[in-house]
């Protein structure tokens, strides 16, 4: 049995800077990682995915360029080899600086190898059995894949960037953000694409004028969609799949691609061993602090499902951090959820959504601007879009605020420092604001706040 005063499973957003942080204060780590360093959001998620979000806008931009006054001679297409390259190089630019920082680093040993718990105190990896007074799990999640899904070809959000030959026609099941992302991005690039929903508008969880609207510009761009597919049956055939919807809407596609949801990898680890409580979704029950009911066990990241983000995941980090070293202040109830989808034009999302808003009670004034009527975005010719903020009546503080539309990824952090600061709306209401920018409408759009029934 070898000792540590801390293992780490998994180095995702959390597990990474956590093990760097322990081992940086003369503290034992086991830092073990079943597949490569990094975590979801550098090897399947965030990072390559917006490598691909990039280069298809560039085909769009070729496309559109007439739109601009632009004449263009020629043909262009996506080269999938290289789209690929490009994002493996950044990928392995990433995860080699994460290795080399753990080369260097004394008190760190790596194991890449699958953990197991054996007990709540002791894992096994590689055959070796290691055990420590803390444990840290950020172990994240998987694609969810139905049963009736695996006895024909499908892709996940991990191996469809792995394709070196564009796909003739994607069929997507599942309407909602990994789904719209990958349908978006193989359209731009020249594959057909269709997407399956269950429901009778994509990404549900958003309000309906935002479901509304993100619609109508992916069928610009050329997407098909099909709503309330209560049935889906999936074959395989000679070329590629064939999807039934309903009984009788037959769907011929070359690839599929399962983007239903997500589940956490708690069942890959042994936790059946413990006394680690998870809920019946399957992610580990935490507390404000990031702690299970088992003392000195952590779970961080996505399997707590208390975010599933980076940016989340490394807050998880933070608030370990602070908890294990630090004054106990930090906690997960303090963040305002926030999130991006980033479809062209993306989708900045902070606090509460009108519905949640008005389910809650509160008395909510809304301030709503098109996009169509910014000059700046008039000017850009992406016109896609609107921004909206919702206040409370009585405090006179930002309650949330959607930014759908050119930029509205990077401007809705603006919005979110003001509800960090706890001001009143009027702080950003009375600034000024540069000009000419999309940025420059949000005091105009909080002059104008009216009530919402």
């Amino acid at each position: 049995m070898k000792k540590f005063d801390a293992i780490i499973i998994g180095s995702g957003q959390a597990g990474t800077p956590l093990a760097f942080d322990i081992a940086g204060r003369g503290q034992k780590v086991a830092f073990i990682e079943k597949n490569k360093v990094g975590g979801t959001c550098l090897n399947v998620g965030c990072t390559p995915t917006k490598t691909y979000v990039a280069s298809a806008r560039r085909m769009w931009d070729i496309g559109h360029s007439a739109d601009m006054g632009v004449d263009f001679e020629g043909s262009f297409k996506a080269n999938m080899q290289s789209i690929k390259n490009r994002k493996d190089e950044i990928i392995n630019g990433n995860r080699a600086r994460i290795e080399g920082g753990l080369s260097k680093t004394e008190n760190i040993t790596y194991f890449n190898g699958e953990a197991k718990f054996l007990s709540d105190y002791e894992v096994e990896v590689n055959g070796e059995r290691l055990t420590a007074p803390q444990i840290f799990l950020n172990i994240g999640g998987r694609a969810f894949v139905p049963n009736e899904y695996e006895s024909v070809p499908y892709l996940t959000n991990e191996n469809i960037m792995e394709l070196t030959e564009l796909p003739e026609h994607l069929v997507v099941i599942g309407g909602s953000y990994i789904g719209l992302e990958f349908g978006q991005i193989y359209k731009r690039f020249g594959s057909k694409v269709t997407v399956i929903e269950r429901g009778d508008r994509i990404i549900a969880r958003e309000d309906e004028e935002v479901s509304e609207e993100i619609t109508n510009f992916l069928k610009e761009d050329g997407i098909e969609f099909v709503f309330n597919a209560k049935q889906i049956e999936v074959e395989k055939t000679d070329s590629g799949i064939a999807v039934t919807v309903n009984g009788d809407k037959k769907i011929e596609g070359s690839h599929l691609l399962i983007a239903i949801g997500r589940k956490s990898n708690t069942d890959l680890v042994g936790i059946e061993n413990t006394n680690i409580k998870i809920d019946q979704r399957g992610f580990v029950e935490v507390d404000d602090f990031c702690k299970t009911n088992v003392e000195g066990i952590f779970a961080l990241g996505d399997c707590n499902g208390k975010g599933a983000f980076t940016h989340t995941a490394y807050n998880d980090f933070q608030i370990v951090q602070d908890y294990l070293f630090g004054e106990k202040k930090r906690k997960i109830s303090d963040r305002i959820m926030t999130y991006g989808l980033f479809v062209d034009p993306p989708l900045g999302r902070c606090g509460l959504t009108k519905q949640q808003a008005l389910d809650s009670g509160i008395k909510v004034l809304e301030g709503f601007r098109k996009m169509k009527v910014i000059a700046r975005a008039k000017e850009k010719g992406e016109t896609y879009g609107f921004m909206q903020i919702l206040v409370n009546a009585e405090t006179e503080k930002i309650i949330g605020a959607c930014i759908l539309g050119v930029g509205g990824d990077e401007i809705i952090t603006s919005i979110l420092n003001v509800m960090y600061a706890d001001k009143s709306y009027k702080t950003i209401r009375d600034s000024v604001v540069p000009h000419p920018t999309i940025s420059e409408l949000i005091p105009t759009t909080l002059e104008t706040l009216k009530p919402l029934n």
